[in-house]
């Protein structure tokens, strides 16, 4: 947890740093923040009011007597602020409305019917989020703006996806421009797997804090890092293309021209080919499995589904994806040293299991640092709305979570 400085001039920084630890630390007293967060008892008083005054805390009971005068206990306010979240994906769009607990009030699943028009997409779903909020009721004086979670690459300099792989024809699109425009709304733009890990950090609380590797499956895959409580973005905003990893010398050829990435083994619809190749017909039949382009969605849950149930075929080709998966995160947590890794996205729903038991059983053969601490193999505590609920978290993350930029500011 980042400390704070008792320097006046970064007193929003101090109020950051003060209702992350509220936030992290569960309902805790002033004394036990001034420990938290290196500021004096008074700085420590003073923020406390302030974040009192404008309705992001509130005194929530007591603490238990230790013989002198009862501590009051703070906790972060849910209704203190809320944020809206779109996930992007090549069909559909998923669309929620969060709180500053990170609870989702409402959320929308919205079919794209035309994927390969940017104007479209942004239309239909910036209508479909308005709505929300107007159903919701909730006081929009306290709504922040909206997250955009979106298949990379992201020009963080512009706010656009740059030819995405799973949304042809979109090139270069200025998402955040043309967000605010339709919603009239402070909008923030991230790729999904960083979204989704910055996400899990702020609603993930004490079971969080620290470092750790979010990977994340949909349509696609890639990882969100987090290190000492701070998202790794890279230079180019970026970082954690964990599907271009080369773990696998085979055939199948990445959409940046690699014939090594991992990206190509460890989709839906990858592995549903798995399948078919390794098993054959009567297996895909057996288990529902058409093959068909159209058919995805259908397939892959049909093959989750038997996985969990154990039959042979789907377990074998799932077993065989989380081996892959296994070594590209073998290597990632001996590259970051965290002692921590998160599964999340929807193409996870029902096999996560078998991943957790997988990857487990790799990094804690082989990590350098296995005799010092395990490392942890945990799914996502949002759940299939990790993607959606991390942009929504962009926004309650660029407002309120401590970093250099408030330092500077003004």
């Amino acid at each position: 947890m980042p400390g704070g400085t008792n320097l006046p001039r970064v007193g929003g920084f101090n109020q950051a740093v003060v209702l992350d630890a509220i936030r992290t630390g569960g309902p805790v007293s002033r004394v036990e923040l001034a420990g938290l967060t290196g500021l004096t008892n008074q700085t420590v008083s003073n923020v406390v009011r302030r974040l009192l005054d404008i309705g992001l805390v509130t005194e929530s009971g007591q603490a238990p007597s230790s013989g002198g005068k009862r501590r009051t206990l703070l906790s972060p306010r849910p209704d203190g602020a809320y944020a809206l979240g779109v996930h992007l994906d090549p069909d559909r769009a998923v669309i929620v409305l969060v709180d500053l607990a990170g609870e989702v009030l409402t959320s929308r699943r919205l079919r794209l019917t035309a994927p390969s028009d940017p104007a479209d997409v942004v239309d239909r779903v910036a209508r479909a989020a308005l709505r929300l909020v107007a159903r919701s009721e909730v006081d929009t004086s306290r709504l922040l703006g909206l997250g955009i979670a979106a298949p990379g690459p992201i020009d963080s300099s512009d706010g656009s996806v740059v030819d995405p792989p799973n949304l042809p024809g979109w090139g270069r699109v200025p998402l955040v421009d043309l967000f605010a425009d339709a919603t009239g709304m402070s909008v923030a733009l991230d790729n999904d797997a960083t979204a989704a890990a910055i996400g899990e950090r702020w609603i993930g609380g004490r079971a969080r804090a620290g470092s750790f590797l979010f990977v994340y499956l949909g349509t696609g895959i890639g990882a969100g890092i987090v290190l000492n409580n701070t998202i790794l973005h890279g230079d180019s905003g970026n970082a954690g293309e964990f599907g271009h990893l080369a773990v696998e010398p085979g055939d199948r050829v990445c959409h940046c021209g690699s014939r090594g990435c991992l990206g190509p083994y460890c989709t839906p619809s990858a592995i549903v080919d798995d399948l078919l190749r390794r098993h054959g017909r009567a297996a895909a039949d057996r288990i529902g499995v058409t093959g068909t382009p159209d058919t995805l969605h259908r397939d892959w849950k049909c093959l989750r589904r038997a996985a969990r149930t154990g039959d042979p075929a789907a377990r074998d080709v799932v077993r065989q994806v989380a081996r892959r998966l296994a070594q590209a995160v073998r290597g990632t947590v001996g590259l970051l040293d965290v002692s921590r890794v998160v599964l999340g996205g929807e193409a996870l729903r029902g096999i996560e299991p078998l991943l957790c038991e997988e990857i487990t059983e790799a990094v804690n053969a082989t990590s350098v640092a296995r005799t010092i601490r395990p490392i942890a193999v945990e799914r996502s505590v949002i759940g299939d709305t990790v993607g959606a609920v991390g942009a929504a978290s962009l926004v309650l993350h660029g407002n309120y979570a401590p970093g250099w930029g408030m330092l500077t500011d003004g």
